[in-house]
This record gives C-alpha cells, structure tokens and sequence, in this order.
C-alpha cells in the first residue's frame, strides 16, 4: 500500500495512539522553556545563596593568596592550599548546581509529562543514512530551529548590549573598589543581567511551547483508515469486548436506576423480584415497565422507591408475569392492561387519601390476570440476557 500522505491524516489522535507514542518516548519538548527554567533557577539559587558565597569567597582569598613564609618552605603546604580552594569552590557552587539539576530534570516535565523508556537508546540505522540527514537539514522543523535560534541571538544581543551601555559606568567602576565590596557589586550587575536576558526568552517560549504542542499533535495525526483499523483491533480483542459489555451494563443500571424515583408504584414479589411501573395519559398509550431486577437488583430498586416516596405494593403473580413478559422500558402486554390498571386506580386513591387526609383505601392484595400470564409468572417464564437488564 502506497505511504499516505500529511494532507490525508486530518483526523486527531486517538488516546490509544497517544499512549503508543508515549511508550516510544514521543512526547511534546521545548528545549526554550527547558533552557529558560534551569535559568531561573540558577538566579534563584544565586541570589539566596549570594551573601554565604561571599563569605566563603573572602575566606578562600585569605587563606588560599596570604601564603605565610612557612608555607613557602613547606612542601606539603601547596597541596593543602589547592585541597582547600577545591572544597570551598565545592561549598559555594553546590546550592547552585543542586537546584539546577533538579530543574533540568523538573523542566522537560511541565509540557510533556515525564517518560522512561529505553527505545530512544536503541541504535536507528536510518539516522546514518546521509540522504534522511539532508532531508532534515533542510525539512519545515529545521526552519523553525533556523528561525528560533536567530530570534534567540537577536534578543540576547539587543538586551546584552542595551545592559553594557547603561551599566558601563558601574563596571568600570569595579576596578576602584576593594575586592569584597566589588563582589559583590559584580555578583549584583550578573543577577540583574540574568534576569534580563531570562525574561527576553520568556518571548521565545510564549511562541515555544504553544509550537511544540501544535506539532506534536499534527505528528500523530491520523487518517480515517488507520482510525478504522485501530478500532476494529481493539474491539476483536475479548478482554476489550468484556470491558464494553461491562460499562454498558453499568450505564444501563444506572439510567433504569435513576427512573425509579419517576415510577407510579414498585410491585415486589415480594423478595425475589421488583417491577417499577409508569404512566402517563398524555405521553404513554399504555403503562411503561421503567425497572425491573431480581435479588440485588430487585433489592435495590426497592430501597430507590422508599427513598423516593414511591408506593410499594406486593402483588407476585403479577409482580412476576411483569417481568418475564415486558422488556425493560416497553409497554406492557395488553393482557395485563386490567391488572395494572386495578393497580394504578388503587395508586391514585392512595395518593388522594393522603393529600387529602381521608382514610386510605383497603390494601390491594389480588388482582385479575390471564390465564397465559398467571402460566407464565407459576412456571417461571424464559429469562433472555435483554430482559436480564
């Protein structure tokens, strides 16, 4: 099959797509922002660590450059100067490095999310080829690089320069100062000038960053085909089919669930089984089975319906003839139209009763059903896997 091309990927990736490609460790870099951060960071830690170095500074220029006679004549005492200048540079740049480190390991994550993977380490033979290499060299991303980097050089230089000419005066004024206070007046002038050109990128990554995403969903894009083949893929796989039954068995459960407190009356068997029915002159041309369950489920709508206020009543045989004649969310049979409709006249008394405060009407224990249906709820009926829902 002929390589399809860019114009014809125009689909998004799919998340199993972008799982695959994290795997391989493809994930959304800047190298702008990275570079930014450790920045950042190392200004921070300059200038909260600043005033220590100093003195860890003056100490080392007075212990290490005042090299008293004795010194001079012992042959051990060079070793012991360059020991010492190697741990108090250790000393002063450790805080630095540290959190800069850490920020080199921290940056790369803000975008892309961190990825350990080892196929970035295998060799890729196609990377020797020298025609891929020219094909890179002159390719869309390396035109962005080109146009980056010139960015990059133009603001660092403008901001570089415009900071040299309105300090030069306080640097050539650091050559008139004792060495502690023009220190520290040096180590100011290189804060200052770090957070400058720090904030001249922070352009380069606002452009950056919104780039890089870009990209890398174009890269993965997709094509309707490839789409077709990963879908019928993933659903000839048994444990993917078992997870889709699963969750429509879940949502179905929770739609007939959240029907019951809209039901007119629960029949119960009065343990095994629970049917909700509902009707509605205007809407309905005959009453509607809205829930229906055996144990758990029969459990549980009936816990739904006493929560909600909905009227239980214990009729079995009918209780069971509902629910092995009626799918869930179907009218009822006509045969049982009588039945139910002895039920819900019982219903509405009820509920008259009540809001007017009258004497309730006798319980309704029994009601008229058809031999084919008084057959079907004694033997039991034939559960199919729908009227199971």
């Amino acid at each position: 099959m002929a390589e399809e091309s860019d114009q014809e990927r125009t689909e998004e990736p799919t998340q199993q797509r972008l799982t695959q490609a994290r795997e391989r460790g493809q994930i959304p870099r800047s190298r702008e922002l990275n570079t930014v951060v450790v920045l950042l960071a190392g200004v921070s830690a300059l200038m909260l660590f600043s005033h220590g170095m100093m003195e860890q500074f003056r100490e080392l220029f007075e212990w290490d450059l005042r090299i008293s006679r004795r010194d001079l004549l012992d042959p051990q005492a060079p070793g012991l100067h360059f020991a010492h200048a190697l741990r108090q540079a250790g000393l002063m740049l450790a805080p630095i490095l540290l959190i800069t480190t850490l920020a080199a390991l921290i940056a790369p994550a803000l975008i892309g999310g961190l990825s350990f993977t080892g196929s970035n380490l295998q060799p890729k033979f196609d990377k020797l080829n020298p025609l891929t290499g020219l094909g890179r060299m002159v390719s869309a991303q390396a035109l962005v690089e080109l146009v980056k980097g010139l960015l990059k050089i133009v603001l660092v230089g403008l901001v570089t320069y415009l900071l040299l000419r309105s300090r030069f005066g306080e640097i050539r004024a650091l050559v008139t100062l004792p060495l502690l206070p023009a220190t520290e007046q040096a180590t100011g002038l290189v804060v200052s000038t770090l957070i400058w050109l720090c904030a001249s990128l922070v352009l380069i990554v606002a452009l950056d960053v919104p780039y890089q995403l870009w990209d890398y969903k174009r890269q993965l894009k997709m094509t309707l085909q490839e789409i077709k083949d990963e879908m019928r893929d993933s659903e000839g796989k048994p444990e993917v089919k078992s997870r889709i039954r699963g969750l429509q068995y879940e949502m179905s459960q929770k739609r007939m669930m959240e029907q019951v407190p809209q039901a007119d009356v629960v029949l119960t068997n009065p343990t095994h089984y629970a049917v909700a029915l509902k009707y509605d002159q205007d809407s309905m041309g005959a009453p509607r089975l809205v829930a229906k369950g055996g144990d758990l489920i029969a459990a549980r709508i009936r816990n739904q319906a006493l929560a909600a206020g909905v009227p239980l009543l214990s009729i079995p045989p009918l209780t069971r003839a509902l629910y092995y004649s009626t799918k869930l969310d179907r009218e009822i049979p006509p045969g049982l139209y009588t039945a139910v409709a002895q039920v819900l006249a019982y219903v509405y008394q009820l509920r008259i009763a009540t809001t007017a405060g009258t004497a309730k009407p006798a319980p309704l224990q029994t009601v008229d059903i058809p031999a084919e249906f008084q057959k079907l709820a004694d033997t039991g009926g034939i559960a199919t896997p729908d009227d199971a829902v």
